[in-house]
């Protein structure tokens, strides 16, 4: 046996050992990252923006953390790591959608680029709730704006026509995607004719009053 195989092992065993703790330091860190990512969001559908751009840069901050204990170690994959970017791409660009503000991009956020692709695709998908609670308050404008942000998104991705192995699965993100934007402009277009029958039914309302007073 060569004199130098205990050596070899020695030195190979303490690096596994970096690596597993740093797996599992990342972990750690991928599931405050996901859970400060959710709470954001929350906050948004809530009309809570100021929380959920705090939670928004503490997600940030735990990002950053995570891709530092990695560096060390480029055998690891970080695929635990890309999805949970994903979460806080999500969250940035919902509140970047409902508040009209300019998307943050791949390097604000330091993600990953399929990472933020899919994570904006999501993000598209969900401003589908904000979108149906303010049409329920009436404001069809802003929902209108909305949706037209959600296609600008969709159209953008599909351009992205590489293998799913390489984009982590985006033309999966996009066909949910197609399919949320449907039911949201059918949505849109029904309670439009909605709130119309409503003004005209008021309007003849208004006049039929008019002429029994008169």
């Amino acid at each position: 046996m060569a004199d130098n195989w205990e050596a070899i092992v020695s030195e190979l065993k303490e690096q596994a050992q970096g690596m597993h703790e740093a797996r599992e330091a990342v972990l750690v860190q991928c599931r405050k990252l996901g859970q400060l990512a959710a709470k954001s969001i929350r906050h948004v559908h809530r009309h809570q923006f100021v929380e959920a751009e705090q939670l928004l840069e503490e997600a940030k901050v735990v990002a950053n953390q995570a891709r530092e204990i990695l560096k060390p170690h480029p055998e690891l994959n970080p695929a635990y790591l890309h999805d949970t970017e994903k979460e806080m791409v999500e969250a940035a660009a919902v509140l970047a959608i409902v508040q009209g503000r300019p998307y943050p991009s791949a390097k604000d956020l330091g993600a990953q680029i399929m990472s933020y692709l899919n994570g904006m695709g999501e993000a598209a998908s969900e401003v589908r709730r904000f979108a149906l609670d303010e049409m329920r308050r009436g404001n069809i404008e802003e929902a209108s704006v909305i949706l037209r942000q959600m296609e600008t998104i969709y159209d953008d991705l599909i351009t992205f026509d590489y293998a799913d192995s390489m984009t982590g699965g985006l033309r999966r993100t996009c066909d949910a995607l197609r399919a949320v934007i449907e039911r949201t402009r059918s949505d849109l277009t029904a309670t439009t004719s909605q709130q119309e029958l409503v003004k005209e039914l008021q309007a003849m309302r208004l006049r039929l009053s008019d002429k029994v007073a008169d």
